[in-house]
């Protein structure tokens, strides 16, 4: 634009550049005595004169950008220094409005650069290496041995990026621009573990706000949703900022209830995501919410919606027997085994809970196995369910009309069942049928567990 000329001209009279008017005579002269090539390759003495002057126009240009960084260089040195303006009498400083400009400058140079001389006579300027904010710094660029038999193909930005990393983490600096730099390349790569150790590093050097960092890392969270990386950060960011907050119990419960928000919210995303329930286990623990309704009704709705879902299945069982206030303190007793301090009314509770969502999906083997674990937590035999179980099971070896299974693990907890009370035949007979029609695919498994009970019939 007419702005841009005026500076362009205005740089080339204070430094008297050599910018002079286009002579016929002198371009066939330099077009004869010229040898080499263009950024395209096209060999420069072969130039017209109208593109000659075209290419002399961006030389000048490019000379008045240079010059105009250079006082960029000169003045941000004088900053550094601590050098005071002897006219105004303050002391000296580059605006962000400079940096801006600079950083703009640059990437036109680079373009000018480029079309003047070309890809094979210029090295590519990165994203880093025409910020001048990084200026000072000497990056540290990993090179593959000679002849590597398996040399990483990084992209031209990432390695730039790793290359300043290496160099701001072997100084230690901890600095905005560092936790910048670890954005940017979690940007690049979510899985470095590197990075994201440094970035903590970072948070708790400067002493940044935890919840801050913690809503920056929700969103890359939900658009990262296996990466595991991140729930380890969120466990660091987590162990340091409790300790500010756990004789704060109002602060503590607001704290649980945002973590429990975002932990719905991305679990609705993908309901089995083992990083996120590991956490979660954690959260529990390090937070102290066992006995918060809002985390046991949590386990309620994902099961409502998924009677299938495993992990919400193994949760309740964490959060109703590991709490304190209900399981003997320590790990005196494992999770399978009976704890005399679980109440019998929590035991039928949850026994009751699970008969109820095994009959909406009498063949998922979740809720079966949940009500397995309730009854040996509370030291109740599985004879205890014993009706329950046989509500599924109907005619059992009345050949293959009267007989119905509603479920197979029905009839397996059935066969443990009978054992326990001594019906060594019905047991038998349970497993028989698993082998022979009703879990065939695993027939090897109940043969094994019928020559079981025989050897235990003899040992008896």
């Amino acid at each position: 634009g007419a702005k841009g000329q005026k500076d362009l001209w205005k740089t080339v009279n204070e430094h008297s550049l050599p910018a002079r008017g286009f002579n016929l005579r002198k371009y066939k002269k330099r077009q004869q005595q010229h040898k080499g090539v263009d950024s395209r390759g096209r060999d420069i003495g072969e130039y017209t004169a109208k593109e000659w002057g075209i290419r002399q126009e961006k030389r000048v240009t490019l000379s008045c950008l240079q010059l105009q960084s250079q006082r960029f260089r000169e003045l941000r040195d004088r900053q550094k220094r601590g050098f005071v303006d002897y006219q105004t009498g303050d002391q000296v400083l580059v605006t962000d409005s400079e940096y801006t400009e600079e950083k703009q400058r640059r990437r036109e140079m680079e373009r000018l650069s480029r079309e003047l001389y070309g890809a094979e006579r210029m090295a590519r300027q990165g994203k880093l290496a025409l910020d001048p904010e990084w200026d000072d710094v000497v990056p540290i660029v990993m090179e593959d041995p000679e002849n590597a038999l398996a040399a990483i193909a990084y992209s031209p930005d990432y390695a730039e990026a790793m290359s300043y990393l290496r160099a701001v983490m072997s100084a230690k600096e901890y600095s905005p621009r560092s936790l910048k730099l670890t954005e940017y390349i979690i940007n690049l790569n979510p899985a470095h573990y590197t990075v994201w150790l440094f970035r903590a590093a970072n948070i708790f050097a400067m002493k940044l706000p935890i919840p801050d960092e913690i809503t920056w890392l929700n969103q890359i969270a939900l658009e990262n949703l296996k990466n595991y990386q991140i729930w380890h950060h969120r466990n660091l960011l987590v162990e340091h900022y409790h300790p500010s907050i756990a004789s704060d119990p109002p602060a503590l419960a607001s704290f649980a209830t945002s973590e429990r928000e975002f932990l719905t919210q991305i679990l609705a995303e993908d309901t089995k995501n083992y990083h996120v329930w590991s956490y979660r286990s954690w959260m529990v623990g390090k937070l102290g919410v066992w006995g918060n309704p809002e985390e046991l009704r949590s386990t309620e709705e994902l099961i409502e919606q998924d009677v299938r879902n495993n992990s919400a299945w193994s949760h309740r069982f964490y959060l109703v027997f590991s709490d304190p206030e209900n399981c003997t303190p320590g790990e005196k007793y494992a999770a399978t085994e009976a704890d005399p301090k679980v109440p019998g009314e929590i035991v039928d509770r949850e026994v009751a809970y699970a008969e109820e969502k095994i009959r909406l999906a009498p063949q998922n083997q979740s809720g079966w196995n949940y009500l397995r674990g309730v009854l040996v937590k509370g030291g109740r035999g599985l004879s205890s369910v014993r009706e329950f179980a046989e509500e599924f099971v109907k005619g059992l070896g009345e050949g293959e009309e009267g007989e119905e299974v509603r479920s197979s693990h029905a009839l397996d907890l059935l066969a443990e069942v009978y054992k326990e009370l001594g019906e060594r035949e019905r047991a038998d007979l349970c497993l028989r049928r698993l082998m022979e029609k009703w879990d065939r695919i695993r027939g090897g498994y109940w043969q094994w567990r019928r020559e079981g009970l025989e050897l235990a019939e003899v040992a008896a």
